[in-house]
């Protein structure tokens, strides 16, 4: 709340000038209400007061104060008041976030059982899972920091590295925070938003302190889960300013905690975006206003009896008729969002009628192929990203690099595209590759398989190869990319050596 409250504004504040016009108006109003209250001369007191219909003594509410009163509220609508951005339905719903977790000798021990680093590992995927579309990216670190995964939407690709990462896989042994820091803020450096780091660790190494100590006020905001019992404590933690710690729990409670945080982060990161506009929330005012103008009608029985008839259908078909009514005071693309703010993204994607956000709530709910065919009808930058996206999740790497190709004609040495565009390429060189090695026979833990995928270049053979037992059935596609998965532990310990030189 107190986020909220800081970057609270009114967007038109002119209106606010009419507030002190009413409140006098409703002064002089109630003045003159009590200057004929008072008795007629010549009267006795008891038999005036006994003449009067409705004696204004007993009137603490009267009608001015009703119009005056929505009369207020009004010009508060009017006025604008703000304290979040529109969200760019491209972004996603919470601010990206980078996950350094190390991986040392240490965070094997079986004190947190299965072991600390099992335990981070289920905790990391639980909380992937759970952020429906942020976008997270995954820093190892031991004596050295190493970019494991780059900020991406999908589980799927987090999973295997994380997955494979192990104290083995690691090049030099140690405990490097300042290091892991670093690679965690080159990374979000290239995202739309500011975005949050968060330490998974079961220890801090005091000489580190003085870097996250020394960052200025546009550093990421930073977490710590600490991989422990409850009673282990990392002391060096207090002394950073600003720190948020929290050890991990055996039920979510730890996750909730995070993804708090989260929040606070996305509204302080687009309160500070320039390219976003401000949300306007008058509308909110403009509710009661409208249920003062209700009472405003003469008393009676017929607007009882009104209201007696407006209450029977809604009783009658309560679910047919709170979709009428949501029809009648809402587009289907409000609809929509309303759906992706509540995270049913195949809702909004029924609901949308603009194409855009339409081919945006499929590509959340999964329906990659669907939203790529969308985004591929318009010629834009978003369009050709949101392409792109989509296909490199649906394993159509070449056409995603095509559309990122195609999103940087539109805006030449983008970052973001030109990020995707190398991350795509190194996947589908690694692709390539290990598929070349299966099918010289250098790797023979692949069967046999009648699909060849996405072999345009004609690396490998696209012949097909008999099943090492009669009874084996030939591998999908999918089933050949997880046989790629058990070698992701040497590939992660042959990239790490190459970004450290080679040298152990």
């Amino acid at each position: 709340m107190s986020e909220l409250l800081a970057y609270f504004h009114f967007l038109r504040p002119v209106w606010l000038a009419a507030l002190p016009l009413i409140v006098v108006l409703w002064l002089a109003v109630r003045r003159a209400e009590r200057s004929r209250a008072q008795l007629p001369a010549g009267i006795a007191p008891h038999l005036a007061a006994a003449l009067q219909v409705s004696p204004q003594a007993q009137r603490r509410l009267t009608p001015v104060d009703g119009v005056l009163f929505g009369t207020a509220l009004l010009a508060l609508a009017a006025a604008g008041p703000s304290w979040t951005h529109v969200p760019n339905p491209l972004l996603a719903g919470t601010a990206p976030l980078v996950v350094a977790l190390k991986v040392t000798p240490s965070m094997e021990d079986p004190d947190l059982a299965p072991s600390r680093l099992e335990r981070a590992r289920f905790k990391l995927l639980d909380l992937v899972q759970s952020r429906a579309g942020g976008r997270t990216a995954l820093v190892a670190y031991a004596g050295t920091a190493h970019r494991s995964a780059p900020l991406t939407e999908d589980t799927n690709i987090l999973k295997p590295l994380l997955e494979s990462l192990s104290p083995q896989v690691m090049p030099v042994n140690g405990d490097a925070p300042a290091a892991a820091l670093e690679e965690a803020a080159d990374i979000l450096s290239a995202a739309e938003l500011p975005g949050a780091v968060l330490f998974v660790l079961d220890d801090f190494n005091p000489a580190d302190t003085a870097a996250f100590t020394a960052l200025d006020g546009d550093r990421p905001a930073v977490f710590f889960l600490i991989a422990g019992p409850a009673s282990l404590t990392i002391p060096q933690l207090n002394q950073i300013p600003g720190a948020r710690i929290i050890h991990m729990t055996p039920d979510d409670a730890d996750l909730s905690r995070i993804e708090q945080w989260l929040d606070q982060a996305y509204v302080a990161a687009l309160a500070g975006d320039d390219r976003l506009k401000w949300a306007d929330r008058g509308w909110w005012l403009a509710l009661p206003a409208a249920f003062l103008c209700l009472i405003w009608f003469r008393p009676g029985w017929t607007m009882r009896w009104a209201l007696a008839a407006a209450l029977v259908p809604l009783l009658s078909a309560p679910q047919a008729q709170a979709d009428g009514l949501r029809d009648w005071f809402m587009t289907p693309d409000q609809q929509g969002q309303l759906a992706m703010n509540r995270k049913e993204f195949a809702v909004a994607a029924d609901s949308f009628t603009d194409p855009h956000r339409k081919a945006h709530a499929l590509m959340k709910s999964g329906q990659y192929v669907a939203a790529a065919d969308i985004f591929a009808r318009t010629d834009s930058y978003d369009a050709a990203m949101g392409e792109g996206i989509s296909r490199i999740r649906n394993r159509e790497y070449r056409d995603g690099i095509t559309a990122y190709e195609r999103a940087l004609t539109h805006r030449p040495g983008d970052a973001d595209a030109q990020s995707n565009l190398a991350t795509a390429r190194e996947i589908l060189e690694y692709i390539e590759t290990t598929r070349e090695q299966s099918d010289t026979g250098e790797d023979t833990g692949i069967g046999a398989d009648d699909i060849v995928f996405d072999n345009e270049d004609g690396r490998g053979t696209d012949t097909d190869m008999e099943a090492a037992e009669e009874d084996t059935a030939p591998q999908t596609a999918d089933q050949w990319i997880s046989s790629i998965d058990t070698q992701m532990g040497d590939f992660l310990r042959l990239r790490f050596l190459t970004d450290t030189g080679g040298k152990q």
